[in-house]
């Protein structure tokens, strides 16, 4: 399994790369990153071109994963998608850069999980909603969206979808780790 801290959003509302945005003196893409290698699994961060020069300057260039540019997809899927061509093998724990509040025992239940279901995608339920942006998408279920992509069939690019198609594990959340799904999007919702 690889973990995978998607920072390749285009950060419109918060008018700056949130991945580059700084807790405690360490950035955000690195908190996600510390905290899915807790788990004793490789880490990437999956980065577009445009972020490549800057994220170099904290991480070792080979921990990045650029967006492939051959690929037409658009959103999270589109990182994704381009770290599995990179490790086709693996299974992909999945984190957004801005889930800032995260507990790394939230990701531990999920990485435990994923070995007692025989599900593409192992996903926690919020408040009956799913958290696709942190989650475990294994190496069949990609394939999956992979052929369906290059067949010209899959037709959304959303994570939503994609779990819709996978028919996902879906753990429920308890109340104590609800704000571990918190993520930020404007200037004002950081405190």
């Amino acid at each position: 399994m690889t973990g995978v801290v998607l920072c390749g959003g285009q950060s419109t509302r918060m008018g700056t790369d949130k991945g580059m945005l700084q807790k405690d003196a360490t950035t955000w893409a690195q908190l996600a990153f510390n905290k899915l290698a807790a788990l004793s699994i490789p880490v990437v961060l999956s980065v577009n071109q445009q972020q490549q020069i800057a994220y170099s300057n904290f991480l070792d260039s080979s921990s990045l994963i650029i967006d492939d540019t051959n690929l037409a997809i658009g959103g999270p899927l589109h990182g994704i998608l381009s770290v599995h061509t990179q490790f086709p093998s693996s299974d992909l724990f999945v984190i957004a850069c801005d889930m800032i509040a995260m507990e790394t025992a939230v990701l531990q239940h999920l990485y435990n999980h994923s070995f007692a279901t025989n599900k593409d995608a192992v996903v926690f339920m919020n408040e009956n909603r799913a958290e696709p942006l942190c989650g475990i998408y294994k190496v069949t279920g990609l394939n999956k969206i992979k052929v369906l992509y290059e067949q010209g069939e899959l037709k959304r690019h959303s994570m939503m979808y994609v779990l819709e198609l996978l028919g996902g594990d879906y753990l429920e959340t308890p109340d104590e780790w609800v704000m571990s799904f918190d993520n930020y999007n404007e200037p004002g919702e950081v405190s």
